[in-house]
């Protein structure tokens, strides 16, 4: 009998504050440094500096289309 393998996930959930939505709710961790708002479902950076404060997190590539990657212009 083989043996599958299956990757464990253990996400971390926190309570705090949104910014987006200004609502106490759950931030899950999708990774160890980006959480996600449960009740608006905005993607949020952990900056810890003095304290444990969640800001919206930023894509580097923001005026790139997901459509237009890779084409020439």
């Amino acid at each position: 009998m083989t043996e599958k393998s299956f990757l464990k996930f253990y996400p971390d959930i926190v309570n705090g504050i949104c910014p987006t939505c200004d609502e106490t709710t759950m931030l899950v961790g999708v990774t160890k440094h980006f959480y996600r708002c449960m009740t608006c479902g905005t993607d949020l950076q952990q900056h810890i500096n003095g304290k444990i404060s969640y800001l919206p997190a930023v894509s580097l590539n923001t005026d790139v289309s997901p459509f237009e990657y890779g084409k020439e212009k």
